[in-house]
């Protein structure tokens, strides 16, 4: 019997739970003995030109092995994380000289003996500043006025998509139009960033908390010139990526320069106010939205802009317009669909990928917009969505921004939520509510979404499997966990083949020198390509061991069956008189280069999971205030290999989405500087904001590959954020409030209300 769909508990929590984790500021390895600490100096100016940079006064203080500014760096700057994207004059240095571009930006490097040396010998470097007009806004930025790259000539660090079709909403009986704003996020991991680095020999080794061990390793390599076999670099337990930890930042990489400068191995752990200020941020764009219909419900045309704030350097975050574009026409049938969009730079923190990464910026677009749709034509939101989907004999579905979706239900995801809600009593309830003036008014939001995981560009994965001496399995795999129960998970598919308990097996990843290559967990591809790879070499590793077993039984390898229950052996089929085990076959294999077996996987294509969620909120007119206290959500994201654990990923992933449709938002004054800079200023969500979830299940296998396994890691932000700003939204409604932008402050609310019973209603 398969053990696959069980809800096994995750063999990574007790550990994390009793001892806890092993992050990168705990290493302890004695090639690190006697590390010296690297502080970073950091911009106060969101723009300026810097004249002078004195670090005189440092070097004097107490501690202090050396100071560098950019005059001392020898190397080139780091690539551009897409070069054939991005254009050169836009390339970020190491360290900021001559112009700096937002608050947080490193100028100059302190190194001293202890840490604490290092924040007081910063504050003793001077610079002087020249103050530049500062630019914080999307729109602000499109006006050129004031230019971050005046020798590039223009704030648009790259386009997508073509200009407007004229005729696009020919013969639409209503055409509605919202301007949308996705706010900028912080993704506050657990753990901030944090590096250490040593040259052993001619070895450069790092230890980093990464979501993408081999591609920081290729990049290091090609940095200092050496071949990618002198590079070992290695990710410890990570405490929350998010995105923003993919690739490695200015501060990561110069450290090998620091250490060889220097001859001694540095570390570098940011605060958290660095790390709010510093390290990428997400979300940040703002859409406009266009769809237009019949009066009777046909939605027919759609059209989505989208200017994307990418901070004052392009990085993975001015891609995500493009992501936003793929994505824009949802779940529903359109004859037209158009998109186009900028990434504009500003004077604020660098943006990169964040939970979702595109795609919840696309999601919230299409269904704020159905929602206004279905107010402007008086439609229940539940039946214009049913009226419009695509429908389950449609798949595959090539959409009209030319994806090709593989598999959905999505009528079905939608009427599960709403029976499980009861959507009838829900607003009979509101009815009742709006009838009797009661100071607590209801809102229902709905949603309906796909999203695209391992994409758009799914790529392969790797794995090996190897059987020791003693019966035990060990996983060598290239994604790189932080938090997303890979360790239970391939465990539970090597013993799926090969029968192997899960508690004798082991998972090895995050470290270049043991896994050969790998490509790294983002996009929610790990599942559907890593444990595609896990079960791919698993099942080459049984027919391998099947053959050495016919062997020493002196049978075909056709004659011999591997038989999984307790004990798991091969024997002589119809025959369990003669048997070999796993122990007894590694044993045998020793002399011939062991028991394992490698493979690689890449899918056709992407998959594109599914879902609906309904929010249930109460709000407060007297004060603004906003309560959530329903959220009934089905993701489908094909065949489930651990219910446990896509439970855990769903609740996360709805709390980071309601988190942003109405608490978080990085805010910045009009002088660029940042007003949210620690978790006391910045309203990360806690469990005391949120109701308990109520999770329905649904699974459609996708054909793309052997597990018919699509993402979970990001459902929740890409369904959860429309359907409770929907559902805010659609309390206001009876004070003539179309549309708040989020975060969905009680002040906001509170306001737009005061101004509804003023004849004042914000658009």
């Amino acid at each position: 019997m398969s053990i696959l769909g069980n809800r096994l508990l995750r063999k990574e929590d007790p550990e994390l739970l009793t001892t806890g984790a092993r992050y990168t500021a705990d290493v302890d390895d004695p090639r690190l003995q006697g590390a010296a600490h690297v502080s970073f100096v950091r911009s106060t100016e969101a723009h300026a030109r810097v004249n002078s940079i004195d670090v005189a006064a440092a070097l004097e203080a107490p501690g202090v092995v050396a100071a560098f500014t950019a005059a001392d760096i020898d190397i080139d700057p780091p690539p551009l994380v897409i070069p054939p994207l991005f254009p050169e004059e836009m390339r970020r240095p190491w360290l900021a000289s001559g112009v700096v571009r937002f608050v947080g930006e490193p100028i100059a490097i302190v190194v001293t003996d202890h840490p604490h040396q290092g924040e007081d010998a910063a504050e003793l470097v001077f610079v002087d500043y020249e103050p530049l007009p500062v630019i914080t806004a999307a729109e602000q930025a499109m006006e050129e006025e004031t230019l971050l790259f005046p020798e590039f000539g223009s704030n648009i660090s790259v386009s997508y998509g073509d200009g407007g079709d004229p005729d696009l909403f020919a013969g639409c009986e209503v055409v509605v139009e919202q301007r949308i704003v996705n706010q900028r996020l912080a993704a506050c991991p657990l753990e901030v960033r944090s590096t250490a680095a040593v040259w052993d020999g001619e070895t450069l080794v790092m230890w980093s908390s990464n979501q993408n061990p081999h591609n920081s390793r290729n990049r290091l390599a090609g940095i200092y010139g050496i071949d990618r076999e002198y590079v070992r670099f290695i990710c410890p337990d990570v405490g929350g990526g998010f995105g923003p930890k993919i690739n490695q930042y200015p501060e990561d990489m110069i450290l090998p320069w620091v250490a060889r400068r220097i001859g001694r191995a540095v570390r570098w752990t940011e605060t958290r106010t660095e790390n709010m200020v510093a390290m990428g941020h997400g979300r940040d764009q703002l859409n406009i939205a266009t769809i237009g219909g019949s009066r009777t419900g046909d939605l027919q045309a759609y059209r989505l802009v989208t200017i994307a704030n990418v901070g004052a350097y392009p990085s993975l975050g001015a891609f995500m317009p493009s992501q936003t574009a793929s994505m824009a026409p949802g779940v529903y049938q359109f004859d037209r669909v158009e998109t186009r969009g900028v990434a504009v730079v500003t004077n604020t923190t660098p943006t990169e990928a964040y939970r979702g990464a595109g795609r919840p910026e696309a999601s919230e677009a299409i269904e704020r917009i159905v929602d206004v749709f279905a107010a402007e034509i008086g439609m229940d939101p539940s039946e214009l969505r049913r009226q419009n989907l695509i429908s389950p004999d449609a798949f595959p579905y090539e959409t009209g921004t030319g994806l090709l979706y593989d598999c959905g239900d999505y009528e079905k995801a939608l009427d599960l939520v709403l029976a499980e809600a009861d959507y009838p009593a829900l607003r009979a309830e509101q009815r009742r509510r709006r009838r009797s003036g009661e100071t607590v008014q209801l809102g229902i939001g709905l949603c309906t979404y796909v999203e695209i995981t391992a994409g758009p560009f799914p790529g392969s994965e790797f794995a090996e499997v190897r059987v020791h001496e003693d019966g035990s399995a060990t996983v060598y795999s290239g994604t790189s966990p932080h938090g997303q129960g890979h360790e239970t998970s391939w465990s539970m598919i090597v013993a799926d083949e090969l029968g192997i308990p899960v508690d004798r097996i082991r998972v090895v990843t995050g470290d270049t020198e043991e896994v050969a290559k790998g490509s790294g967990t983002y996009g929610s591809r790990s599942l559907q390509l890593g444990g595609a790879a896990v079960k791919k070499a698993a099942a080459e590793l049984a027919e391998y061991a099947r053959s050495l077993a016919a062997e020493l039984l002196g049978a075909e390898p056709v004659e011999v069956v591997l038989d999984k229950a307790e004990g798991a052996s091969f024997h002589v089929a119809g025959s369990r008189t003669r048997a070999k085990g796993w122990a007894e076959l590694a044993q045998a294999a020793a002399s011939s280069g062991g028991l394992d077996a490698a493979a690689s996987f890449k899918a056709s294509q992407p998959t594109f999971p599914f879902g609906a969620h309904l929010a249930v909120v109460e709000v407060d007119v007297e004060t603004g205030a906003v309560h959530l206290t329903r959220f009934v959500s089905c993701d489908d994201s094909g065949r489930l290999l651990n219910p446990l654990i896509a439970e855990g990923q769903r609740h996360g992933g709805i709390a980071q989405g309601v988190a942003q449709a109405l608490l978080e938002e990085m805010v910045y004054d009009e002088a660029g500087n940042p007003l949210t800079t620690n978790l006391a200023d910045y309203a990360m969500i806690s469990a005391t904001e949120l109701p308990s979830f109520d999770l329905v299940a649904l699974e459609t296998p996708t054909p793309v590959n052997p597990l018919g396994a699509k993402g979970i890691g990001e459902a929740g932000t890409i369904g959860a954020t429309p359907a409770v700003h929907n559902a805010v939204c659609d309390a206001l409604a009876v004070f003539g409030v179309r549309h708040l932008d989020m975060p969905l402050t009680a002040e906001k609310v509170w306001a737009a209300i005061k101004a509804s019973t003023a004849g004042e209603v914000p658009s």
